[in-house]
């Protein structure tokens, strides 16, 4: 496939679009090169962090809910630096104006070295398009088009993990605080025991 290319799976509504994004979510980049390697860096540095956290939480016996929300976000984390450790090396570059497909395995190699490849985002749902009315300030007469950004399955992990974890954080986290100390417990009893000058 190359830079661009899409195929309709549900008319205009769902469409597979082939795009390689080079930064972050809706391709926010900074630093050039440098600022590749470090939003890589970071996100394997995030993943170990996440395994770690539920590991700990599991052996605590917590809400699967919690586990299953933070699992998402895991995987989907995962995927992404799939893409931007190896995705360079294993593919050449593709791109918009001469349209040429993206070959696996290059004779001349990738088209990046390791941990600075682009991540591919195919996901394009365009539910809604139009035009903005002329009336409305900066953007009437500009095409309106919802959902415009294109993603990933790994983003779409991520983003409901997030969101389920956002949900039903009080039963998730309530589960997780620790009981009472001693000290704590003999203070509730106290205050709930009556006061003989009341009496």
């Amino acid at each position: 496939m190359y830079l661009g290319q899409e195929f309709p799976i549900w008319g205009e509504w769902f469409k597979i679009h082939f795009i390689e994004n080079p930064g972050m979510a809706f391709g926010i980049e900074f630093g050039g090169e440098y600022g590749k390697l470090f939003l890589t860096l970071f996100r394997i540095f995030a993943v170990i962090v996440i395994g770690i956290l539920i590991a700990q939480l599991s052996r605590k016996k917590v809400s699967y809910g919690l586990i299953f929300g933070m699992s998402l976000i895991l995987a989907g984390a995962m995927g992404n630096i799939i893409d931007s450790v190896f995705y360079g090396q294993l593919f050449s570059e593709s791109t918009y104006y001469i349209k040429t497909p993206a070959e696996i395995l290059p004779e001349a190699g990738g088209y990046a070295p390791y941990f600075h490849g682009k991540v591919v985002d195919m996901l394009h749902f365009q539910l809604i398009k139009g035009y903005w009315p002329e009336w409305i300030p900066y953007f009437g007469g500009s095409r309106f088009e919802f959902f415009r950004p294109i993603f990933n399955i790994a983003d779409s992990a991520i983003s409901v993990g997030i969101v389920y974890i956002l949900l039903f954080q009080r039963s998730f986290f309530s589960e997780i605080a620790p009981p009472p100390s001693k000290n704590e417990q003999q203070e509730l009893l106290s205050e709930d025991s009556p006061n003989p000058s009341n009496i």
